[in-house]
């Protein structure tokens, strides 16, 4: 995975565990996660996190995919040509 998308994905997971006060590891717990696979992420030792991780993130957090892609960060990411 791209070195942006994966600072990308690393800077929501903290911002909305920000909003919502809560720590890496209580997030891991609602959404049903080792505390260990959600660190990983965070301190970017996950090079390619599954978007099945992501979406226990969300669900654990209430909230779609789509909002968690939803900000200025993910949409400023050039799109890859393959």
């Amino acid at each position: 995975m791209d070195t942006e998308l994966l600072l990308a994905v690393r800077n929501r997971i903290l911002a909305l565990c920000g909003e919502r006060d809560i720590t890496v590891n209580k997030l891991a717990d609602i959404s049903g996660l080792p505390p260990s696979s959600v660190k990983n992420i965070v301190y970017r030792k996950s090079k390619n996190p599954k978007i099945a991780t992501i979406k226990k993130i969300c669900d654990g957090l209430d909230i779609t995919l789509g909002e968690f892609f939803s900000t200025p960060e993910f949409d400023a990411l050039e799109q890859e040509i393959q």
